[in-house]
């Protein structure tokens, strides 16, 4: 056990600086700024990328980028972004952006079977990154006439940014095994941080073909060595039987749990679903809030004010087992404190808080009936998607 508790730890690099990025403006400004700057490389892959004002605005600027000879790779999910013109495509690879679909194991005209790039990554220069839940489209930026969905990304220089360097060009080839080293391993980039701005970063990945299972044991770790408290902002909140029995134990030896899901979704049968065990959260003394401004879509946790996680993986079994999902962790009391100071404000000022009267007073028989329903077809679609991956792979 101490043994594989090394070998966790040295998967953390410690010459990297880190920064809480907010969707919406916020980040297409960052991301905008980084494009920018780039001077060698730039890897943008994502699940949604739409052709609509925000997505031209960032297709510019690749475009803009590939023609002083950056070399820029974008790669979307094939099903998400399916929608992408054939014109649109052709103007990107025209002004030298190499642009390409994440293919699924089975695809025809009709017909979108397999697993999908979830994950939202960006590395430009094998130095900045940019890690979170945001695609490249008008819900996740603020707009004249509405505000932006609720989500957040990690903004990193350092070593970890060539880590993700390397598992960008891996996926973008499909990890041939003549694909060794990578260019970005190739080069030699020295950071020289002082202690003061430094954090420790790891790379968590879910990818079940590549026998990838890190986020979700991330969050096993944290609900087992937990001591005090653990708060988590989640979108599509379904978790399977694994971390139900974790969250159960730890909320039993005294945790503090806070769970911050949305109050509106964009996926109305899930949040049925997910309301279906709002009742065994409750009983679990887990204290429970619904976002109300807007969509909720961020996927963000602290723990004990120390540890914190962040990026693409929703807590349910499609991110566990059939998504390829990235995800980012920070061991640093510093940067913890300012993500739980931001969770904090969020649900004192955007959050109403569930509580066993309100939602008893809430529930009639037809309510309770639909939410049993969308529990059992989601449950059972989750089961049918994973179960055949796990079948497969």
């Amino acid at each position: 056990m101490l043994t594989r508790r090394r070998k966790r730890k040295l998967k953390y690099t410690d010459q990297n600086k880190v920064r809480l990025i907010r969707g919406g403006k916020s980040f297409f400004d960052c991301l905008l700024e980084l494009i920018a700057n780039a001077r060698e490389s730039i890897h943008l892959q994502s699940y949604i990328y739409s052709e609509d004002s925000t997505g031209k605005q960032i297709a510019d600027a690749l475009k803009d980028a590939a023609r002083r000879k950056v070399d820029v790779h974008l790669l979307v999910d094939g099903y998400a972004s399916s929608s992408l013109s054939h014109h649109f495509i052709e103007e990107l690879k025209e002004a030298g952006v190499k642009f390409r679909f994440f293919e699924p194991v089975f695809k025809s005209r009709n017909f979108y079977f397999g697993r999908r790039l979830h994950h939202k990554v960006v590395v430009v220069d094998a130095r900045y990154s940019l890690v979170g839940g945001i695609n490249i489209t008008d819900r996740y930026n603020d707009m004249p006439d509405r505000k932006a969905w609720l989500d957040f990304a990690l903004l990193t220089e350092g070593e970890v940014a060539k880590e993700l360097c390397e598992l960008c060009w891996k996926t973008w080839y499909g990890y041939p095994a003549k694909l060794a080293p990578t260019p970005c391993a190739q080069q030699t980039i020295q950071f020289n941080f002082s202690d003061s701005e430094t954090s420790s970063v790891r790379m968590c990945r879910n990818d079940w073909v590549r026998g990838k299972n890190e986020i979700s044991g991330t969050y096993v770790q944290m609900f087992r060595t937990a001591q005090s408290n653990i708060t988590i902002l989640c979108s599509y909140f379904l978790p399977g039987r694994v971390i139900r029995k974790q969250l159960t134990y730890a909320a039993r030896k005294g945790v503090n749990i806070k769970i911050v899901t949305a109050g509106m979704s964009d996926v109305r049968t899930a949040k049925y679903a997910e309301r279906y065990l709002y009742r065994w959260l409750l009983r679990n003394k887990i204290e429970l809030y619904e976002y109300q401004p807007n969509v909720l879509h961020g996927k963000v946790t602290v723990c004990d004010g120390e540890w914190t996680t962040l990026g693409s993986y929703n807590i349910n079994d499609i991110s566990a087992y059939a998504s390829i999902e990235t995800n980012l962790n920070v061991r640093d009391r510093k940067f913890a404190t300012v993500t739980m100071e931001t969770l904090k404000e969020i649900i004192e000022k955007d959050c109403v808080r569930i509580t066993t009267d309100t939602f008893s007073r809430s529930q009639h028989l037809l309510k309770r009936l639909i939410e049993w329903l969308s529990y059992q077809f989601v449950r059972m679609m989750l089961y049918l998607f994973t179960f055949y991956f796990k079948r497969k792979y």
